[in-house]
């Protein structure tokens, strides 16, 4: 399988370049009918064994299903846990309509907290990113962010690029619902802006005390604003 370059995101959204996709199985996979043709890629929660062991998943669509074989990796540091991740996977069929995942590679989806602005201790800042989309999970769990930061080698090995979510207000509406208002915080922090390189988080919508919530993102053609309801 083609390996992507990612950014790994550490859980204070604070960025630095490595290598976010762990080959479970093999790099290359064969075209056409091959095994590995019909390989898939969902966002998941991963379950990690009571051995730090990932054994199961469920999908963003609520489905569940046991790992074919069991496997970890560094970012798996505690037993009996669950793990934001994207998984590409070949879906297997075990009979009496039973299907398992064969995994291939598989990387740490970081989840943000939320900070209210009153609670942010710096400035805030929106330089700007590449967007490319977001969507809500079919079982509603989670506000799914896929972005390009651009990004290079600084003379300053301590620059670093910095993400949250930071949520302005919550509205009230005419019809008595609520509105939640997210913007996304980012700062370039001297990275050089060379090339992009593309970085995914999951945003808990249960931290969401809201009906519905609207995200406004700084990119590099100007803000983009999505809206979703949660109930």
């Amino acid at each position: 399988m083609k390996r992507l370059l990612r950014l790994l995101i550490i859980l204070s959204l604070t960025f630095s370049p490595s290598h976010f996709l762990t080959s479970c199985t093999q790099d290359a996979y064969e075209k056409g009918e091959g095994k590995y043709s019909l390989m898939r890629a969902d966002f998941v929660e991963a379950h990690a064994n009571g051995q730090k062991e990932i054994d199961r998943i469920t999908t963003d669509d609520g489905d569940q299903f046991a790992i074919t074989k069991t496997f970890t990796t560094k970012w798996v540091t505690t037993a009996d846990s669950t793990y934001r991740c994207i998984l590409y996977y070949n879906k297997v069929e075990e009979g009496s309509g039973k299907f398992t995942a064969e995994p291939l590679s598989i990387g740490l989806v970081p989840c943000p907290k939320i900070t209210p602005i009153s609670e942010l201790n710096k400035e805030m800042k929106t330089d700007p990113v590449k967007f490319e989309s977001a969507w809500l999970s079919k079982t509603g769990k989670y506000l799914n962010l896929s972005l390009y930061l651009m990004t290079g080698t600084a003379d300053d090995e301590d620059a670093t690029q910095t993400l949250h979510v930071v949520q302005d207000t919550i509205m009230t509406n005419t019809d008595a619902t609520r509105t939640c208002f997210l913007r996304l915080y980012h700062d370039q922090g001297g990275i050089p802006e060379y090339y992009s390189s593309q970085v995914y988080a999951s945003i808990l919508t249960s931290q969401i005390d809201a009906d519905s919530v609207r995200i406004s993102i700084n990119s590099y053609k100007g803000e983009v604003t999505k809206f979703f309801s949660l109930r």
